[in-house]
């Protein structure tokens, strides 16, 4: 299996040095060649997640490097529950926030140190990951390469424009890790991180990488649970489910989508955004426009150039394919403290911001398919907008709760990629 860049002017590469460049050289994003199509009846034996992980990405690593240690990677990376929370017969949550930061990002940060720090060993090689987040991307990240040989983290992150706890989560490592408080939005960090790849002295002299969502090696696990999800809905109620799924950079929905192209039982995917409506007015316009970003209470996905569109728009070839495969609602502030109070009333659950644009958008639609709403973080790492919503305390989760006693500190800086390296 090769890889190869969404701007078609970068060699075919293999996986494992998709994973260690991050970026193409041409500024694209890697994708497979092909999708594999894998059969369900290959996967009623499985009895495990990690074994679950093992069956969807090898083949992704046929012939690759790390195809002898691909299962290990998974045993090791994907090592914490991800269970399904069923508000009824019909209507699900999959809680991806059992990870040592309490967000989906762990799935992806974890299996890619897993697999870069393998590839480093075997290259005798020192690597700079680069990694701008909207929130809980850079807790993740930090956590997953802490302490880990060959390897240094710079994590950025827009000043003032994180929940308290994200930001102690960003900023609380120290070691091999720097955070950098950038005078910007999250999009500021993007570019610099960007621009900073597109620095070939750069790029030689520190042996650059990235951990964002365009690295591939972030993405590929990503597939793993929307396979996981739909496969027990299916089994439970016997229909294929829709996803619903909170987006910012939209690399969880581009994963998901890959899952449904390789043959997850997936009736359709619509993706809950906040008040950053870029592609809902793609999809209504035609015309696709970069946005700055607006701050919203769901800040994870405060993202106004999803990085990931460049994958979507690579998948489906042309507007007239991707408006009929993507779908898209915008939910704002007002309607997202709403939700978390309606989802509490209701149900007696406990929602995040993000998870709450999800909520909203599968009560909107009122489909007669069963559904699933991705909740991307736990609910205690917005304890100031969550707990005057429902009038109670949310429990912080043990992983939550050791990172919180930390020491934190980070540098503030403009918005100027060459002061990561001075």
């Amino acid at each position: 299996m090769l890889f190869v860049s969404t701007r078609g002017k970068s060699p075919a590469i293999s996986a494992s040095e998709a994973i260690l460049q991050g970026l193409a050289p041409d500024g694209g994003l890697y994708v497979p060649e092909y999708f594999p199509h894998i059969a369900l009846e290959k996967l009623a034996s499985v009895t495990s997640y990690p074994e679950l992980a093992y069956e969807v990405l090898a083949p992704f690593f046929v012939d690759d490097e790390l195809e002898s240690e691909l299962a290990e990677i998974c045993v090791e990376a994907f090592d914490f529950p991800v269970p399904l929370h069923w508000h009824d017969g019909k209507d699900s949550v999959l809680e991806l926030y059992w990870g040592p930061t309490a967000a989906f990002k762990d799935f992806g940060a974890r299996f890619l140190a897993a697999s870069m720090e393998r590839l480093l060993k075997h290259r005798n090689r020192k690597l700079t990951i680069l990694v701008a987040t909207s929130g809980d991307t850079g807790g993740a990240v930090a956590a997953a390469f802490h302490k880990r040989p060959g390897i240094d983290v710079k994590v950025l992150f827009p000043e003032g424009k994180v929940s308290k706890r994200q930001q102690q989560q960003l900023t609380c490592w120290a070691d091999n890790v720097d955070a950098y408080a950038v005078d910007g939005v999250f999009d500021d960090c993007q570019r610099m991180v960007k621009q900073a790849f597109m620095d070939p002295a750069l790029v030689a002299e520190h042996g650059l990488s990235s951990a964002n969502s365009i690295n591939l090696g972030r993405l590929l696990p990503q597939m793993v649970y929307a396979f996981h999800a739909s496969l027990e809905v299916l089994a439970r109620t016997g229909n294929e489910p829709v996803m619903v799924i909170p987006s910012g950079n939209v690399g969880n929905s581009c994963g998901s989508y890959w899952a449904k192209v390789m043959g997850a039982p997936i009736s359709r995917i619509v993706l809950a955004l906040n008040a950053n409506r870029t592609i809902l007015d793609y999809l209504e316009s035609g015309t696709y426009e970069k946005r700055s970003s607006r701050a919203t209470l769901a800040n994870a996905m405060d993202v106004g150039d999803p990085s990931n569109m460049e994958r979507l728009t690579h998948l489906f070839g042309d507007f007239e394919q991707f408006s009929a495969e993507v779908s898209a609602f915008s939910v704002d502030d007002a309607t997202i403290t709403d939700t978390i109070r309606h989802v509490w009333e209701k149900h007696s659950y406990i929602v995040c911001p993000h998870t709450a644009t999800g909520e909203f958008v599968r009560t909107s639609l009122d489909l007669p398919e069963p559904t699933v709403v991705y909740a991307t973080a736990h609910p205690a790492k917005f304890d100031t907008v969550v707990e005057p919503v429902i009038g109670e305390t949310v429990p912080v989760p043990p992983q939550l709760a050791e990172l919180l006693d930390k020491p934190s500190a980070y540098k503030s800086i403009p918005p100027d990629h060459t002061l990561l390296f001075s």
